[in-house]
């Protein structure tokens, strides 16, 4: 039996429904993980540019754009589990040019910056509130890196009640395997994997 079948037959891959409110999260395009003088960094101009399309369409609609960075406090560095395991991310600190969200993705002066210090934007932040507050019923998650903020993000999302599109040319991550593999466990269990090109249309279709 193939994998597809057994994925099929266990009920997984059902495709979201989307409604008429929706907000892109653009996660943790920060320097510390864009510019590639950093070690934690790796080239994502390819999709940043894509998510840029789709942030610009979204708020000439008036959809809500929001974007996050990981940004430590000293004292945080020296006690958090995660950054014993993941040691290079402790570099990003509050105040360095790491946690910036880079320029190249458009984010402008009115756009909310959720600082967050996990994974997932949602853990021990007021991002479901906003989204809440801004009626939204369907998140499209973007940015970096797939196999970690992003699927943290998305994870969180489903589970606090949205529907979630993940355009895949507008996610990123430091290798292609994880990159892939974390997307086909998304499209089976959280999120209907798609495209900018289609999530521009939707979009679209909503503001006319």
């Amino acid at each position: 039996m193939s994998q597809q079948q057994v994925y099929a037959d266990a009920g997984f891959g059902q495709k979201v429904p989307r409604g008429t409110r929706p907000a892109i999260v653009v996660v943790d395009f920060s320097y510390g993980f864009t510019d590639t003088q950093y070690p934690t960094a790796a080239d994502m101009s390819a999709e940043i540019a894509a998510t840029r399309r789709l942030t610009e369409t979204a708020r000439a609609a008036g959809f809500p754009v929001i974007y996050t960075t990981i940004a430590y406090q000293p004292w945080e560095v020296a006690t958090l589990p995660w950054l014993r395991k993941a040691t290079g991310m402790a570099a990003l600190t509050v105040g360095s040019r790491l946690v910036e969200i880079d320029a190249t993705t458009g984010i402008r002066a009115e756009d909310p910056v959720i600082v967050k210090h996990g994974a997932s934007a949602f853990h021990g932040t007021n991002l479901a509130g906003l989204l809440a507050g801004a009626r939204v019923d369907t998140v499209i998650v973007t940015g970096a890196t797939t196999s970690g903020c992003v699927r943290a993000t998305v994870v969180d999302a489903v589970q606090s009640g949205f529907n979630v599109l993940v355009p895949r040319d507008c996610c990123a991550d430091r290798a292609t395997a994880p990159h892939e593999a974390n997307l086909y466990d998304m499209e089976q269990k959280y999120a209907d994997v798609t495209d900018a090109d289609d999530v521009l249309s939707w979009m679209t279709s909503l503001s006319t």
